[in-house]
């Protein structure tokens, strides 16, 4: 969106230790509270609320209805400052809610670049989202919970707090996530999620050619058919590992965790 003139619609409240970049527009009844900062070229629909420390890249699109930067629902938050930062070129739809961080959680709550998060979908306290992820209508991240880039949430899932959800996965509609999710897996069919496959057509549509498909699918089957132990299966992978940065990144990503493995 080109850079203009600032509009700000005369119902909205702003207050004067807001910082608003060139362009922003401002819908009807939205409150954009003290120490908050929104980039340039960002549309803030009606009826939405925006509380800070809140940093705001540019060109987002809040569409309405949103509270974004709101208190981490967390018993244990005493008011210390934490904060919420979202990057650039992110499209925020309808009653989506937001929260900050917490003072022992990180201290903040950061979401990337090209992300949709559609109607309902809820943010917790110090959550980390990468870039050109979908979270679909009524999807949940609880405390905590980290998300790598090009991830899709279909509708009512949810992640339990501290989670990892790797890069590429895909979560199927309504199921519960209580493990961490290893990069290019797809997670289906029951309401306790577990492992489906890879997101092979989502790989695909991303420009993975059909012989770094192929080494993802043989990781998958190590870790998920064969019925080997976890420590065996590590094994087998940091060998496959040799031949394949993809194979090399999903090694990576178990070996870091703290969490058990969604298996």
């Amino acid at each position: 969106m080109a850079a203009g003139a600032t509009l700000i619609h005369p119902s909205a409240s702003i207050d004067p230790a807001a910082r608003l970049g060139a362009g922003v527009r401002i819908g009807a009844f939205t409150s954009i509270g003290a120490d908050v900062e929104i980039g340039d070229g960002c549309v803030i629909g009606p009826h939405s609320s925006i509380t800070g420390p809140t940093r705001i890249g540019r060109d987002n699109h809040i569409i309405g209805h949103a509270a974004i930067g709101g208190d981490p629902q967390d018993k244990k938050f005493k008011g210390e400052r934490t904060e919420l930062a979202i990057g650039d070129r992110n499209t925020i739809r309808e009653f989506v809610t937001i929260n900050r961080g917490t003072g022992d959680g990180g201290g903040i709550t950061r979401i990337g670049d090209d992300n949709w998060l559609l109607a309902y979908t809820h943010v917790a306290h110090d959550c980390r989202i990468g870039n050109f992820c979908v979270f679909s209508n009524n999807s949940t991240l609880a405390g905590h919970v980290q998300i790598g880039d090009w991830v899709i949430m279909s509708g009512f899932a949810g992640v339990h707090q501290f989670c990892r959800i790797g890069a590429h996965a895909f979560l199927g509609m309504g199921v519960l996530i209580s493990g961490d999710v290893p990069p290019y897996t797809m997670v289906a069919t029951e309401a306790q999620g577990r492992p489906r496959g890879i997101n092979s057509e989502g790989l695909k549509r991303r420009g993975f050619d059909a012989e770094r498909i192929s080494a993802i699918k043989r990781a998958y089957r190590t870790l998920y058919v064969a019925g080997l132990p976890l420590a065996e299966a590590k094994q087998q992978l940091a060998e496959q590992a040799r031949d394949s940065e993809d194979v090399r990144a999903l090694l990576d990503f178990i070996e870091s965790g703290e969490r058990p493995l969604l298996r």
